[in-house]
């Protein structure tokens, strides 16, 4: 025996009922929940006699669960509902839930009364032509069988008298993160009040949750953009509890407090947001069993300059509402635009105006008055060339772009918003989308906008698709203002441009999509594959984008075998369950079916499309998710199944503690790369380290001098000054520490930030500590010392090794390395600390100045007293015959400074160095006292004594 089950596109209106009627259904399903109200009641009940006999026709729900598992914004949900026929005769019965979308269902299991009914997902059976012609003679829906992104899912059985109907639902989706937020959603519309009614939503991110949010129940039939406003209160009943990596909500209202919210069971959405700690780094790396996922979604990054054309429809289909609206959220989008933003803005129906001839305008207080009064006069007439207005669009920004110095990693766009379908100029929709192809030639993205119900949704879902863009829909009676300006926050704040995401060839296979043309503030990127070899130690990740005036190159080795930090066996909520589910196999599959179906939308060629629908078919069956291409079928179960339980099926943990690995912060095993990246370092001895031990290497002497220098915490040493000629300064500042015991200093101190700063060819300066870096060249970037990354500008190169050394480069003929120190058990008087070395200086000039800059280009002549006090010059082939002696001296600048022989270490201790050390300060040694090289803040470019300037 087969049932019928089908995804009824769109909403489902519920007729309003007298309330009388309502408190008719209100009293039964508690007199049948609860015999003890009757005597409260029974003076009600005769007066309801009429609205009780029609509530007859209609099985009662006792029972509506919903329950969640999210595990790294991949979510599992599963929604019961039991409905009880108390009649004396059978009854259809009606399950329907809205679902998202972009969900998946992967099960659907029913039992009516002594029968248990399951799903099969099979693969739907290609149409025959006749089939096809007949199906495309009737208008398609307005919005393609989905209204703000959910679907309709419904079933129908009829009910034996006295008997019930169990239904369970599953479905899973990949959270997508929207304005800083993931968003969770489960619609609460059981269509009348309910006896136990609960919701059940488990969240394990092992990257940390933050911000977490349950807003008021979203009651409007269609849904918003993601704001709240006004009350911000969690529904009733909730409770939220949540630690570093866990959090749990439930919804568990009672019969009285759904009536306060909806006494006509409509309770709306029940909505959880939230984000995950991150920060600018290859991301987050999660593998399990053979398969990985990759979240990447940096913060802290300067927003990219946009060029950006609106192109507005103010055809006669715009009169009214949907034109007001228009207007309001592009005067506050106008207000948005960043000063090294461009713009223009172009309205059209039949005809087509173009606010600003041949150009796009600066923002400017000048411009935006202008923009807003050309908007404010646009007045609804005639109809809607949708071609003519993208043409006319992408010519305008192609030719802005090849005649004017944008920057180049500026990112241009077009928004494009209509309400209707083309009625002038072109019509035919493939048309227009190889018309818009052609015009854009993969230079900018399409972003479009549909608002009503007489719009082509499908014709600009596929002109976003091929134009790396997005698509929204909203109903003419929403919102639209805030809908409009919802959509651009999304889209308005380019960070990144560019960026591809790369494995090894041989260590990766069947990886969804990796290169990106923007990622814009508050989203993320996903990519996800399956390891070739599981025996590999390590998986190498490197992300390469550009920002703004800046190419970044992130690395890291993610290591494949090293234990989980969150073992999530006996986590409440995420009990093992009765199936395999991998949830990182399981995001694989969900994203490439999701892109071999926007392939297949975007394909015009019949061959390759049917090639495209067998492959996502195939992996849909493999993995029991419904799709366009597949259908779910109800078949009677066994003579002795046993009806669904209640109980929720959790994915699968068997054996977490050695699958599982969340890799964000693990670092592969010692060896890897780590050594790959500090022989690319070029040695250098000159150099300030340790307590600082100051080093400076003469390598045409054959011979190296040393110093230390006992500053107090908080000193700042100006280690580099040549701000006049070159444009760079080096500063560096001390943080005290006790001195070790039986010391002969009262305390030590170590380099804790190194401040460099150039004014050539542009302002700029790199602030480090052994935490962080923060680069600032008009743009400000924070680099985490932990994470390898190369930033590379015109004429600046920051190469991260992790949690070893940075490199700086400046234009090429300047380099420094600064080496990080740190102490996983320090000893008191022990400190995290840096060390900052001179690679390559001829860059600097010959006036160049500071503690180590002022012997970049001078000589120092080793000289040693003789018997009777005469000195005489130390030739170089007698340097290394020299003994250890009090009386040798070093001539420089004509001053004599008494020296003796030592042995320093350097690079963290791995390399010995012999020098003449010069006591008390370097006092002879230095021009000056080193209180002459005290810089005021980190910021002083002073180059002579006394004088202090700021970059």
């Amino acid at each position: 025996m087969i049932l019928w089950l089908w995804l009824c596109w769109g909403f489902s209106t519920s007729a309003g009922q007298p309330d009388s009627e309502l408190m008719a259904r209100y009293l039964e399903e508690e007199l049948m929940a609860d015999y003890s109200i009757m005597e409260q009641v029974a003076r009600r009940v005769p007066r309801q006699a009429k609205f009780l006999q029609r509530l007859e026709t209609r099985p009662r729900m006792s029972e509506f669960t919903v329950k969640s598992t999210i595990i790294s914004r991949y979510a599992f949900t599963t929604v019961s509902c039991t409905m009880v026929n108390s009649g004396s005769e059978a009854r259809e019965a009606v399950f329907e839930m809205q679902i998202p979308a972009a969900a998946f269902i992967s099960n659907f299991t029913m039992s009516i009364g002594n029968k248990t009914y399951y799903g099969e997902v099979t693969g739907k059976e290609k149409k025959h032509n006749s089939d096809d012609k007949a199906r495309h003679k009737k208008p398609p829906s307005p919005t393609d069988g989905r209204e703000n992104g959910y679907e309709t899912f419904k079933a129908s059985v009829f009910i034996p008298r006295k008997m019930q109907a169990k239904f369970l639902l599953h479905y899973e989706e990949l959270l997508q993160r929207r304005l800083g937020k993931y968003e969770y959603t489960v619609s609460i519309r059981p269509q009348q009040l309910v006896g136990r009614l609960r919701v059940e939503v488990n969240i394990l991110e092992n990257s940390g949750i933050v911000s977490l949010e349950v807003p008021p129940l979203r009651n409007s039939k269609y849904k918003g953009n993601g704001k709240v406003e006004g009350d911000v209160s969690p529904p009733p009943s909730t409770v939220v509890g949540h630690t570093k990596t866990l959090a749990k909500v439930t919804f568990n209202p009672s019969v009285v407090e759904q009536t306060r919210i909806a006494r006509n069971g409509i309770l709306g959405d029940f909505i959880i947001r939230y984000d995950v700690n991150r920060e600018l780094s290859v991301g987050d790396v999660q593998i399990l069993n053979g398969y990985f996922v990759h979240y990447f979604a940096p913060t802290d990054l300067p927003p990219l300059p946009k060029n950006v054309v609106f192109v507005l429809d103010s055809s006669a289909s715009m009169v009214g509402t949907k034109l007001k609206q228009t207007k309001e959220a592009l005067f506050t989008i106008l207000q948005d635009l960043r000063p090294e933003d461009h713009f223009n803005i172009i309205g059209f129906s039949n005809r087509i105006k173009v606010w600003q001839q041949d150009r796009l305008v600066p923002v400017t207080p000048n411009n935006i008055r202008d923009a807003k009064k050309y908007i404010h006069n646009m007045s609804p007439t005639g109809g809607t060339n949708i071609n003519g207005a993208v043409q006319t669009g992408a010519k305008l920004l192609n030719d802005y772009i090849a005649q004017n110095d944008i920057d180049a990693r500026s990112v241009s766009l077009i928004i494009f918003l209509t309400d209707g379908r083309p009625t002038v100029g072109e019509t035919q929709s493939s048309k227009i989308l190889s018309n818009t192809k052609d015009a854009i030639r993969d230079k900018f993205c399409l972003f479009t906008i549909g608002i009503g119900n007489d719009v082509d949704h499908r014709l600009l879902e596929r002109m976003a698709l091929e134009n790396c863009g997005m698509t929204r829909h909203f109903q003419e009676d929403e919102d639209a203002a805030s809908h409009l300006k919802g959509f651009y926050d999304e889209i308005g704040t380019p960070l990144l441009s560019d960026i591809r995401v790369d494995y090894p060839e041989d260590n990766v296979e069947q990886v969804t999509q990796n290169f990106f043309p923007n990622y814009f503030n508050g989203s993320e990127i996903i990519i996800a594959g399956k390891l070739i070899n599981r025996t590999s130690d390590s998986l190498h990740v490197e992300v390469t984008a550009s920002n703004s005036k800046k190419y970044i190159l992130l690395k890291t080795d993610v290591a494949i075998d090293l234990p989980s930090r969150n073992d999530i066996r006996g986590v409440p909520g995420l009990e093992d369950g009765k199936g395999d589910k991998n949830y990182i196999e399981r995001a694989w599959s969900y994203l490439t079916i999701k892109e071999l179906l926007n392939s297949r939308l975007k394909s015009d060629d019949n061959q390759e499309k049917d090639y495209l629908m067998e492959k996502a078919k195939s992996m849909a069956l493999t993995y029991n998710f419904v799709t366009p291409f597949t259908v779910l079928k109800m078949r009677e179960a066994g003579l002795h199944s046993e009806p669904p339980q209640e109980e929720f099926i959790s994915p699968s943990t068997d054996g977490i503690g050695e699958k599982l690995q969340s890799l964000q912060g693990h670092k592969a095993p010692p060896g890897i790369r780590r050594q790959q990246d500090k022989q690319r370092i070029k040695i250098s001895k000159t150099s300030a380290d340790g307590d600082p031990h100051f080093v400076i290497d003469f390598p045409s002497s054959k011979f190296s001098i040393c110093f230390n220098i006992d500053g107090e915490p908080g000193d700042i040493l100006r280690l580099v000054s040549d701000h006049k000629e070159s444009g760079v300064t080096v500063n560096g500042q001390l943080i005290g520490a006790p001195a070790p015991p039986n010391g002969h200093k009262k305390h030590r101190t170590y380099f804790s930030t190194i401040t460099i700063l150039s004014n050539k060819p542009e302002r700029s300066y790199l602030e480090i500590t052994p935490k962080r870096i923060i680069l600032d060249d008009g743009e400000r970037l924070l680099l985490s010392c932990d994470r390898s990354a190369i930033v590379r500008s015109s004429s600046l190169e920051v190469s991260i090794s992790a949690n070893s050394n940075i490199t700086v480069t400046i234009r090429d003929t300047i380099s420094f390395v600064i080496l990080i120190h740190h102490y996983k058990k320090p000893a008191p008087y022990q400190r995290d600390h840096l060390g900052f070395y001179i690679s390559n200086s001829k860059g600097l000039s010959s006036v160049s100045h500071g503690l180590l800059g002022q012997f970049l280009n001078h000589e120092v002549k080793l000289l040693q007293e003789s018997l009777n006090t005469s000195h005489q010059q130390v030739g170089q082939n007698q340097t290394e015959a020299l003994q250890p002696n009090p009386t040798n001296t070093l001539k420089v600048k004509g001053r004599l400074i008494p020296v003796v022989w030592k042995q320093r270490r350097i690079y963290n201790g791995q390399q010995e160095v012999d020098c003449w050390f010069a006591k008390n300060n370097a006092d002879k040694l230095i021009d000056g006292s080193y209180k002459d090289y005290l810089a005021s803040h980190p910021f002083d470019t002073g180059n002579s004594f006394g004088t202090i300037n700021s970059l």
